[in-house]
């Protein structure tokens, strides 16, 4: 090993060490002894204090293992906003109601494409909506396209009415199971192609760039984080599993990621039933929840069930459980309180992009096992939060959507924390 190769192993041993994953009488031993062919990111702009360097170490660890183990260490990462700037769905969403894709409820009854709409937000779409069209024609109707584009994007009518209740609020965010579920009566051949659509729209607009929805302006732009990028590459090349477990519909999804080298099969999302071949408006479910139920999604514990299901293929009720340490994630990345369960299951690293939300960041600041890192996003990071986050009072959400206190495992209240990361 030449003297560069044997310095960065040795720094990547003791960057270990602290992180209390080697002991530190060991670090530098087991740097000399570690094969020159494992990777290390490349991109070093936008990594905040020794982040780099822990999960090079990370990955060091696991790479010189890679001949001795039975199966690859995983790594998972959410998508939106932790591998990409902006949001995909979001992006698919704007799409179709700007090229009249979506297809109205049989018969004009809007309680149809979700079991959680209030009957307040069901006349309202029934209102403003047409019946008797093959697709709503949103290119052009600005008070259909408004209607649905509020209901999706601040869960209420236009008229400040509650567009969605009844579920449970750790399983399930039923404005985003909603774009799967309007994607009804297309195939997902027909959904990929309009994700492909709206990708290639939203790569190809400047950074900043609005576009015009019914009578609203909105985002009308994506990046891919080049540091992301990075990370999936190398994690790869030093042997890890590489999946991406996302809250947007899963044939968009799968659309996006092929572009960071996750194939489809390594990418999980909202899934819809099918009838003969096209998406219906009820959805996959996961764990103890049956196929239609639509009562689970990829959502905060609904991640962490459809990961131990399609990764680690744990079945039944059980995969809604914490697993042991063997049988779960080494490496996780996630930008809000939708990824907080998948992250705090990862025994490696896990890497907290900071959007300022509220159970995430007091569960990292407190960092009690000593395996956060926080980073700030990549591309126009969140200014400092000015005020503590409230972990002691009303940072975590519970299932019935009351706030509370952010708990450790053994019950106790996590202190609120300062944001000192951005």
């Amino acid at each position: 090993m030449n003297d560069k190769l044997r310095g960065s192993a040795a720094a990547a041993a003791l960057a270990l060490a602290a992180t209390g994953l080697l002991p530190a009488t060991n670090a530098q031993a087991n740097a000399e002894a570690r094969p020159a062919a494992c990777p290390t990111l490349k991109v070093s702009e936008g990594w905040y204090g020794d982040n780099k360097a822990r999960i090079d170490a990370l990955i060091a660890d696991h790479c010189e293992d890679r001949d001795k183990r039975g199966k690859k260490p995983v790594a998972v990462f959410d998508w939106d906003n932790t591998v990409i700037k902006n949001d995909v769905g979001d992006a698919t969403f704007y799409w179709l109601l700007r090229n009249d894709r979506i297809r109205p409820p049989k018969h004009g009854d809007w309680s149809t494409t979700s079991r959680h709409l209030t009957p307040e937000a069901a006349t309202a779409l029934g209102q403003a909506c047409p019946t008797g069209v093959r697709t709503l024609p949103t290119a052009t109707d600005t008070d259909c396209a408004d209607e649905l584009l509020s209901v999706y994007g601040s869960g209420a009518t236009t008229g400040g009415k509650t567009a969605f209740a009844g579920y449970d609020h750790r399983r399930m965010e039923p404005q985003y199971a909603w774009l799967a579920q309007l994607l009804h009566g297309w195939t997902t051949r027909q959904a990929a192609s309009f994700a492909a659509a709206a990708r290639a729209e939203n790569l190809a607009a400047p950074q900043g760039a609005t576009q015009q929805v019914g009578t609203a302006r909105v985002t009308g732009w994506v990046r891919y984080y080049d540091q992301q990028r990075d990370l999936i590459r190398t994690l790869q090349d030093g042997g890890f599993d590489v999946w991406i477990v996302s809250a947007s519909p899963e044939p968009v999804v799968d659309v996006w990621a092929k572009d960071v080298g996750i194939d489809p099969s390594h990418a999980l999302g909202i899934r819809n039933t099918t009838d003969r071949g096209r998406l219906t408006s009820h959805l996959k479910g996961c764990g103890g929840v049956r196929d239609g139920e639509d009562a689970m999604i990829t959502y905060i514990d609904g991640k962490r069930c459809w990961i131990n299901q399609e990764i680690f293929g744990v079945r039944g009720p059980a995969a809604e459980r914490v697993q042991p340490a063997a049988g779960r994630q080494v490496f996780a990345a996630g930008d809000s309180d939708t990824d907080v369960s998948f992250l705090r299951d990862a025994t490696g690293l896990r890497l907290a992009l900071n959007r300022n939300k509220n159970e995430l960041m007091c569960r990292a600041y407190e960092n009690g096992d000593g395996r956060w890192l926080v980073n700030p996003m990549f591309i126009e990071p969140k200014k400092r939060k000015t005020s503590a986050y409230p972990c002691s009072t009303t940072g975590y959400t519970a299932s019935d959507g009351t706030a509370g206190p952010v708990r450790r495992t053994d019950g106790s209240i996590v202190p609120d924390q300062a944001d000192t990361v951005f």
